[in-house]
């Protein structure tokens, strides 16, 4: 079967299937609910688990489908994301951002779906020069990937979500390195990110307020400053991480147990169920707690390597690398600025924060990982 077909589904691939991702899955979630359940808003505890639920059904469906369907609708894919983009911007602002745009009682934020789009959109690119010309050897011939990855991400920078933008950020840097991209020409880019951080500290030490303020906005700034300096503003800027860094603590080796009252059960941790809800889970279950959830994320991060490296299609091994400098990037800030190890960002922790529309793209995402690793032997006998 080719790629223009929808349905292609064979009992042999289950085989096939990396059921240890599919049980992780199944870890994450009692991790997800117990944090969540810690938090101040403990109904949104079982709301997640009927998102869990539909995830797990959208990764049955999607693994009944040849992942080269995927491959074939990319840039249709692609095209939708970014009009879900600008869309944001002409309709009502929901939770006070332009991020999110409501669909009947659902909110959705566009960037979220939009990762995976643009990684397929990219992986299309990569593996179809692959196939025609080889890998590019001249800077030049990456500038239509920095175009797909940057309109989407210059979109999400405008919205403003800049913890989302540093994704696409290192969406970006993985396919490049999985693709190829030779020494020099990293050389280049590290130059080019380093010559702009150094024009924006020009910018900022001779007080050329109106030009800094355009690239970025004060509160971005802000959280640059009180992540270095907490205590400056203890009861304001700095007062979440301060929080974090209490709670965490306080849960020790074991944690506080399940029942016990928490600084997040009493709000004292804000966003606990989202943006900082390894806060909760290391402070209820302890380093031993937070330890192991840690380890599900690194199993399950190997596993997908091992998919990506013994894939023979290009275009897969692109798609799971993608996916790959997505969620370790994501798994790494979200419980780095929770102790105080990188800045305060919106991102949040795969699999285990609160959001319907986060978990339901990241079991999509899976799901076409997976499916990639139950076909990774196929093509040897189309």
């Amino acid at each position: 079967m080719q790629g223009g077909r929808n349905v292609d589904f064979d009992k042999k691939y289950i085989k096939q299937l990396d059921w240890l991702i599919v049980l992780i899955l199944l870890g994450l979630a009692v991790f997800s609910y117990l944090g969540i359940s810690g938090s101040a808003h403990v109904g949104l505890a079982m709301t997640q688990m009927k998102w869990y639920f539909l995830g797990f059904v959208v990764l049955l469906i999607i693994l009944t489908i040849d992942y080269r369907f995927f491959r074939a609708l990319s840039w249709v894919f692609y095209a939708i994301g970014i009009a879900m983009l600008i869309g944001v911007f002409f309709t009502d602002a929901v939770r006070n951002t332009t991020s999110w745009f409501s669909v009947g009682p659902i909110d959705i934020q566009p960037a979220e779906p939009m990762k995976l789009f643009t990684i397929l959109a990219v992986a299309h690119f990569l593996a179809k020069r692959e196939e025609k010309k080889g890998k590019p050897e001249y800077f030049y011939e990456w500038i239509p990937v920095f175009i797909i990855v940057g309109i989407p991400m210059l979109l999400i920078v405008k919205q403003p979500d800049l913890g989302n933008a540093l994704v696409y950020c290192a969406i970006l840097a993985t396919m490049l390195i999985v693709g190829g991209m030779k020494g020099r020409h990293i050389a280049i880019m590290g130059g080019l990110v380093v010559g702009f951080l150094g024009l924006l500290s020009y910018f900022y030490m001779f007080h050329k307020e109106d030009i800094f303020d355009k690239l970025i906005k004060p509160y971005q700034f802000a959280r640059i400053e009180y992540w270095l300096h907490p205590y400056s503003d203890a009861t304001g800027q700095g007062f979440q991480l301060l929080q974090s860094l209490i709670a965490i603590g306080s849960g020790q080796l074991t944690g506080k147990g399940l029942t016990a009252t928490t600084q997040a059960s009493l709000n004292w941790v804000p966003v606990g169920e989202s943006d900082f809800i390894f806060t909760i889970i290391a402070e209820r279950l302890g380093f031993i707690g937070g330890g192991l959830m840690m380890i599900l994320f690194f199993v399950m991060i190997y596993r997908m390597i091992r998919i990506a490296m013994e894939t023979h299609d290009p275009f897969g091994a692109y798609v799971v690398s993608g996916v790959l400098g997505m969620f370790t990037f994501q798994i790494f800030e979200n419980i780095g600025m929770t102790v105080q190890l990188m800045p305060i960002t919106g991102i949040t922790l795969p699999f285990i924060s609160y959001g319907g529309s986060s978990l339901l793209t990241n079991f999509l995402i899976m799901a076409i990982v997976l499916n990639i690793g139950m076909r990774k032997q196929k093509l040897s006998f189309d």
